[in-house]
């Protein structure tokens, strides 16, 4: 990333110039600063980073490489905040539910907090009821990361590092990440994940965001439509693992192989949707693993027009309806977030796979490199 590098100079940031208007977007040069964002109780300080390109900003905190806000139009050229989160550190310490958060070393769910891999058990913390979930309770989303901006001619970014090192959460192996998040001058904003280790381990990286297409504290997303390129899915038991069975979505309320309003289904008197509390289930991509990302995901919000398009290498997606909000803090709104008042498609592998073998491994071994990407590209209808 050392090419084309450029930080963001003696004042800190760049300034915005607008270049032309085309379509209800406002296109601009890059731009990139850095703030203070808050300080821990052990003192280490941490920043909030703002990236800006083709008529989208991005703000990533160094704590938790959590995605605080990400500002784009609608169909009217208007710019809003998409993305749920808060204005203060000590929120994000407390109790955030993962909001825009960097998820690591492992996304969803592992059974029992246990897995074993090459005849060794492996005992990870247990900090959702019996299992061990998003990396358990210091996850990726409660470190700090380096972080580095660039461009590389039209595109500009940040790229967030970290050595986890071995036996963190549990988990053998030390680990070098790299997450690279990059605003494309096409409206695009794209994650690439790369990890590599010095001892056999088990990676599953994503991103948390929990979007609200008509902006952030508008209420509802129940009249958004969704479709997702997936004729099965992961069922789960009573405490959202995998039965290890793959299900057809046909016949279901879990069926968005065709556009669905979100909300149709929502309460629908059906096991998985009763177990999980609304959705929260792991989608199988009709795609499987690809080395380039192929096209998974649509979101259409009808009255502000934003759409949000969804392309990955990975072979599954986890769709979640912000099932657990309930009222109980405020975001960076000031407005309280409930029940349904955003979504999650959380690209990965499939929840528990150390511990299902006919699901795609996670395993990560000396002398390879995970890579996987995500691509988000925002448009309007």
């Amino acid at each position: 990333m050392a090419a084309g590098h450029q930080g963001p100079g003696a004042a800190g940031r760049r300034r915005l110039r607008h270049l032309q208007q085309a379509q209800g977007w406002f296109v601009a040069i890059s731009v990139i600063g850095k703030e203070h964002f808050g300080t821990l109780d052990d003192g280490t300080k941490a920043d909030i980073w703002t990236v800006s390109n083709g008529g989208i900003t991005l703000k990533v905190l160094s704590y938790g490489g959590v995605v605080q806000t990400l500002d784009v139009p609608d169909r009217d050229g208007r710019t809003a905040n998409v993305s749920l989160g808060f204005g203060d550190l000590g929120d994000y310490v407390t109790h955030s539910p993962y909001f825009g958060a960097l998820i690591g070393r492992y996304g969803n769910r592992i059974a029992g907090g246990r897995f074993t891999l090459d005849g060794t058990a492996h005992q990870l913390p247990v900090n959702n009821g019996p299992n061990c979930l998003h990396g358990g309770d210091r996850g990726f989303d409660r470190r700090i990361w380096d972080v580095e901006p660039f461009t590389a001619g039209e595109d500009t970014g940040l790229a967030l590092r970290r050595t986890s090192p071995d036996g963190e959460m549990g988990f053998p192996g030390t680990l070098e990440v790299e997450v690279v998040h990059t605003l494309t001058r096409g409206g695009a904003w794209r994650i690439d994940y790369t990890a590599t280790t010095d001892r056999a381990t088990v990676v599953n990286l994503t991103n948390h965001t929990y979007f609200n297409l008509a902006g952030e504290g508008s209420g509802s997303v129940h009249d958004h439509r969704v479709e997702i390129a997936a004729a099965r899915y992961t069922p789960v038991d009573s405490d959202l693992i995998p039965t290890g069975r793959l299900a057809a979505v046909e016949g279901s309320p879990l069926d968005f192989r065709r556009p669905k309003a979100i909300g149709r289904d929502l309460r629908a008197a059906y096991r998985q949707i009763v177990l999980a509390n609304g959705f929260d289930h792991n989608f199988v991509l009709d795609k499987g693993v690809t080395a380039e990302p192929e096209h998974v995901a649509t979101v259409t919000d009808p009255a502000s027009g934003r759409v949000l398009r969804i392309a990955t290498t990975e072979p599954g997606v986890q769709f979640y309806t912000a099932n657990f909000l309930d009222g109980s803090f405020a975001g960076t709104s000031g407005r309280v977030y409930r029940q349904g008042d955003a979504f999650c498609l959380e690209t990965q592998h499939f929840p528990d796979s150390p511990n299902q073998p006919s699901f795609p491994s996670t395993v990560l071994r000396p002398g390879e490199t995970y890579r996987t990407t995500t691509v988000h590209t925002f448009g309007t209808c």
